[in-house]
């Protein structure tokens, strides 16, 4: 064999290095000593720890959107109530107004010509009044002979009567109010009971 045919030192360095730098990146990617088996359970592990956050993240969401809801509707109720309810303090005020003109007329001696011409004109402003209250949703509470409710009414005293069933209104000292709906005042009653022989 010729010098130029024989393989020298370096030629057989060359040959060997490609097979020795695949061995070693077979064993980078395998791990310390882990199989395929290791790495599946590896990338399952992580992949369940991703769905659990994702679990706890979807929770939290649902909850916020929940609270968010109900600060949404606490919200338009208390709204609603303000424009329902925000004159009830004006109208406290006003009642012992109406109550007083309203006395004033019951008082009035209609015998006399000048009262009565007074007395009417004070019974169309009392109108005037009561109209412009029910426009705000302001309506009166006048049980004059309904059975007695204690939910709207309160008992100043009971009087014996044969005329009227036990537990029925028999006088009103002072009329209630609603303000939609809900009790402003109640109204101030006498309740009739049965005659002490009965």
């Amino acid at each position: 064999m010729s010098e130029e045919q024989q393989p020298t030192e370096s030629d057989e360095t060359l040959e060997q290095a490609p097979v020795d730098e695949a061995t070693e990146a077979t064993a980078d990617v395998g791990g310390e000593g882990e199989g395929p088996e290791g790495s599946h359970e590896h990338v399952q592990g992580l992949l369940e720890d991703a769905r659990s956050k994702a679990d706890e993240h979807w929770n939290l969401y649902l909850r916020t959107q929940a609270e968010m809801d109900n600060l949404r509707k606490r919200a338009e109720r208390d709204v609603q109530n303000a424009h329902k309810f925000g004159v009830e303090k004006l109208i406290g005020e006003l009642l012992p107004v109406i109550d007083s003109m309203e006395m004033g007329l019951n008082a009035a001696d209609t015998t006399d010509e000048a009262v009565a011409k007074l007395a009417e004109g004070m019974e169309l402003t009392v109108k005037m009044f009561a109209d412009a209250l029910q426009k705000v949703g302001i309506s009166p509470v006048d049980p004059q002979g309904e059975a007695f409710n204690p939910e709207f009414h309160q008992a100043m005293s009971m009087q014996e009567t044969a005329d009227a069933e036990p537990n029925t209104v028999i006088a009103v000292m002072q009329k209630g109010y609603l303000l939609n709906e809900r009790l402003v005042r109640p109204a101030m009653v006498v309740v009739s009971k049965a005659p002490a022989g009965e």
